[in-house]
């Protein structure tokens, strides 16, 4: 950045943050650095590159970005949302160490706190974030982290972060903010009180169903911890995914814009048809969370989901007639995906867990992309009248 702009927007930052002013000649395209191998000076351990360790300049670049965007000291890019949350927990937890979680979390984090990490001797605690005093209750004296989700996947349910974060602060315990659903435009959870904030990059951050990628942010000695975790699991990003993500950032502000006010047309005209049983989108006052995420959110977001009274038969019908929409397990990106968590993130839990979470047969999840709403709305239209 130059020094004329002291205090650069969110979408300036997207497009020039963590890079400097263009030398004479220097291309205005990042440059891609698709080598494995620098040259190392001879005699000395400094200075060494190597793209498992997270210091390709590829990489290097857009984990400045990312830091900037989200108010953090640093960031790292890592080769997949799980990978993120992964190595996350692991720099913060040790054997014999308690981590308080959300119960209402993305099914493959549910599987790493639930199963995983008990694996290897730290115990979890799931708790109902909508329950008075629940995360005081289930402390435990070896209690060193909290983790959640705010909009949690794939329900749309959206957190007040306060008495978490006053818990936090008050016993000296990290609290880590999946905020994959917000992405910077709309929630920066450091801003509120978190300590670490992860992304499954390969949604929202990239936007173009092409990358595989996670992020994780905080202070540089925590991140630190992190990339050692990396390096050690093999988590590290390939540069060519580095460097789509980069590019996909330069757009991010206005496709969650655009995509946002899709969503918000899609889930009104949903919020009409006699078919669906629920809507779900904080922008719409039926929400349960409408008043929180209007005192903590940016902007509503481009995810929404919604609950057919003929249940997972009438789903499935419904998926067989869409021709615009395509039917896909992933999200955040320019296209309009749908999925059905029953036969994706939340395969593993039987009907009865999947209902008590909010996720009951019938429910499907709805990414909004930035096609032109009425015709999203007429593919949905025309499944629905099927």
């Amino acid at each position: 950045m130059t020094d004329s702009i002291k205090h650069p927007s969110l979408a300036t930052l997207l497009v020039h943050g963590g890079r400097d002013a263009l030398a004479r000649d220097e291309p205005v395209a990042s440059p891609l650095y698709q080598s494995v191998n620098f040259q190392h000076p001879v005699g000395t351990a400094e200075g060494m590159r190597y793209p498992r360790y997270g210091n390709n300049p590829t990489a290097e670049l857009v984990q400045r970005r990312l830091a900037l965007l989200e108010g953090a000291e640093a960031g790292l890019v890592l080769a997949s949302g799980q990978g993120a949350t992964a190595c996350a927990l692991l720099a913060l937890l040790r054997a014999g160490d308690h981590l308080l979680s959300s119960s209402w979390i993305y099914g493959g984090t549910h599987q790493l706190v639930a199963k995983e990490l008990p694996a290897m001797g730290i115990a979890t605690t799931l708790v109902d974030p909508t329950e008075s005093r629940g995360w005081r209750r289930r402390l435990r004296k070896t209690t060193r982290a909290i983790f959640l989700e705010t909009p949690v996947n794939p329900t749309g349910r959206v957190l007040d972060l306060k008495p978490v974060t006053m818990l936090a602060k008050e016993l000296g315990l990290a609290l880590v903010v999946d905020s994959t659903f917000a992405t910077p435009v709309a929630f920066r959870p450091i801003e509120h009180g978190a300590d670490v904030v992860i992304h499954s990059a390969t949604k929202f951050l990239n936007g173009h169903h092409d990358v595989i990628a996670g992020a994780v942010l905080g202070t540089a000695a925590y991140i630190e911890e992190v990339r050692q975790k990396m390096i050690v699991w093999g988590q590290a990003p390939d540069p060519f995914a580095c460097w789509l993500l980069e590019r996909g950032l330069k757009t991010l502000d206005v496709r969650v814009k655009r995509a946002t006010e899709n969503t918000m047309r899609v889930a009104l005209w949903c919020a009409t048809r006699p078919e669906l049983s629920a809507v779900l989108y904080p922008g719409l006052p039926s929400h349960p969370d409408h008043e929180i995420a209007l005192a903590t959110l940016d902007g509503m977001g481009a995810m929404m989901a919604i609950v057919h009274r003929g249940g997972g038969e009438a789903i499935t019908k419904m998926l067989r007639r869409l021709e615009l929409i395509t039917h896909a397990p992933s999200l955040g990106g320019v296209d309009t995906l749908v999925s059905e968590p029953r036969f994706s993130s939340h395969d593993h839990l039987s009907p009865e867990e999947r209902a008590a979470l909010g996720v009951p047969d019938g429910f499907l999840r709805i990414s909004v992309g930035i096609e032109d709403p009425d015709d999203i709305i007429a593919d949905l239209d025309h499944a629905l009248r099927g």
